[in-house]
């Protein structure tokens, strides 16, 4: 299909949705969206999680089927029943939870599927040849045969974005990109865009961070409850003004108000270190004390100790020398179990991956680490109507938008399994709760509902440590602040006076001498 406009005319949109609409039973998740992309733009589409944006992007990527509505590419209409027929179109998507093989290289994971040959066997040699020349022309820097594993958050996408353009797409959907992604690789993707759209290909951006969206697209969609309510251009529009067409209220601003901080200590670390696998300190003598209705919050580049300090405290890593408190009990050798049942609750960094059984009801997904307490269990026996009643009540009082408790969790959108996590690590009565990203790849509707449990929740005593990629998260959500680099605590900063641009320089170390 051709891109080539019509004598005298423009070019035909890259992508043209007509009235889609997508029924499941007892909901309904698109209805009546009209869109249209302009090739070689990045085209945002924007809205709540599970405003539809996603079953939206399934459609046109063929993964679904419209109900209703047509779809064309560049003005030739279109019928899909398989991921193949997009690609074979020219549409590739790369999704918000990466699909690579940790154990392959990048060349193997690349080629998957599509594997090049000369006669019988595998011509890799051109394939080798062939990624690197994508990589250089888009400026993705990826390393063929580096394996996976070895490769960070932002490497792995780059690795997804060269999946699809050797495949030889030329409208590329991103769904939710930066969601998983720090400051600087957010900076990354975005020249990796614009030199995709400077080579006349077009971006589908699934997001619901405004501040990028205004940042990086042309084009504006904005969906709400399963239906385009707005198109609009990013000059024509602000942050504030695209949250209320998103939630129909201004945007959420995270702060504490006044301070509940208290002279009762919850937690408190001494001279923690922690020695890698592989030899290297990954924290350094960290030291540290939460109080009974105090929220610390930790700035760091990702990569810095902040997942190790999180293991260390709930048990999961051991600690080489320390010592860790919990309300006047010492718990440096406790069971993660032992803890828990201490007063612990922990929000993982990764929902799918630490937090959430997602081929399992919401009831059970309930008693994932309380499995030892009530509601949870009456004697020795697990108590599935408790658990199921107390899933009730989460449900509601945490807004979990759902069919029922007993639908698995991955048919919630990433907020509402958000707000479910949260409801059940805030269930119980904990003295210490650690959140680690709480509000990563969530809409700004569930973002400032999980503030306000937070909020809540400080008090009425309970001690938090917060740990964020989002600064203005950190400082507004934060009674005291310290910043992590290199598995040591370098820096305490006043939450009340620091600024991003402060907490960002003691982030990268500029300025220290080591």
């Amino acid at each position: 299909m051709s891109t080539e406009p019509p004598a005298g005319g423009a070019p035909a949109p890259a992508v043209q949705l007509s009235a889609i609409t997508k029924r499941f039973p007892g909901v309904v998740a698109n209805s009546d969206v009209n869109i249209t992309v302009r090739a070689g733009t990045v085209h945002a589409i924007v809205g709540e999680n599970g405003a539809g944006k996603s079953t939206l992007m399934k459609i046109l990527y063929g993964m679904q089927q419209p109900d209703e509505g047509t779809i064309a590419v560049n003005g030739a209409p279109v019928s899909f029943s398989s991921p193949a027929d997009a690609i074979r179109a020219g549409i590739g998507m790369v999704h918000q939870h990466f699909m690579l093989a940790d154990n392959l290289t990048v060349l193997e994971n690349v080629v998957l599927g599509s594997e090049p040959r000369k006669g019988v066997a595998l011509d890799f040699g051109t394939a080798r040849a062939r990624i690197a020349e994508i990589s250089a022309a888009y400026g993705l820097g990826v390393d063929p045969d580096r394996l996976v594993d070895d490769l960070g958050v932002g490497e792995r996408q780059r690795v997804e974005i060269l999946k699809v353009l050797y495949r030889g797409a030329r409208t590329l959907i991103l769904d939710e990109p930066t969601a998983v992604l720090v400051p600087q690789e957010v900076d990354e993707l975005f020249g990796n865009l614009r030199d995709l759209k400077a080579e006349g290909l077009t971006i589908l951006f699934i997001s619901h961070k405004l501040d990028e969206v205004l940042s990086v697209a042309d084009d504006i969609t904005v969906i709400r409850r399963g239906t385009t309510v707005a198109s609009v251009s990013p000059e024509g529009v602000t942050a504030r003004k695209l949250a209320e067409l998103m939630v129909g209220s201004a945007l959420p601003v995270p702060e504490l108000r006044e301070s509940t901080v208290t002279d009762d200590a919850v937690l408190t670390v001494s001279g923690l270190t922690v020695v890698g696998a592989d030899g290297r300190t990954v924290l350094d003598n960290v030291s540290f004390t939460i109080h009974a209705g105090e929220v610390l919050g930790i700035a760091g580049v990702e990569g810095n100790g902040q997942a190790e300090l999180v293991e260390a405290l709930m048990g999961i890593r051991s600690c080489n020398t320390g010592r860790i408190v919990l309300s006047g009990r010492d718990i440096t050798r406790a069971t993660t179990r032992h803890r828990r049942e201490a007063g612990i609750g922990y929000i993982p960094e990764d929902r799918h991956r630490q937090g959430l059984l997602l081929e399992a009801p919401l009831w059970e997904n309930r008693i994932l680490g309380h499995q030892t307490s009530a509601p949870n269990v009456r004697g020795p026996l697990l108590d599935r109507k408790g658990a199921k009643r107390d899933t009730e009540r989460i449900v509601d009082e945490y807004d979990v938008r759902t069919p029922g408790i007993d639908v698995n969790a991955s048919a919630l959108s990433g907020g509402n399994q958000q707000k479910l996590i949260v409801g059940r690590e805030m269930s119980g009565s904990p003295v210490l709760l650690i959140a680690s990203h709480p509000t990563r790849g969530v809409d700004v509707g569930a973002q400032a509902a999980i503030w306000e449990h937070i909020r809540r929740a400080r008090a009425e005593q309970l001690a938090v440590l917060l740990i964020s990629a989002d600064l203005d998260e950190l400082i507004g959500m934060s009674d005291t602040l310290s910043v992590i680099l290199r598995g040591r605590f370098v820096a305490d900063h006043d939450p009340a006076t620091v600024t991003p641009e402060q907490l960002g320089s003691a982030m990268t170390g500029a300025g220290r001498e080591d």
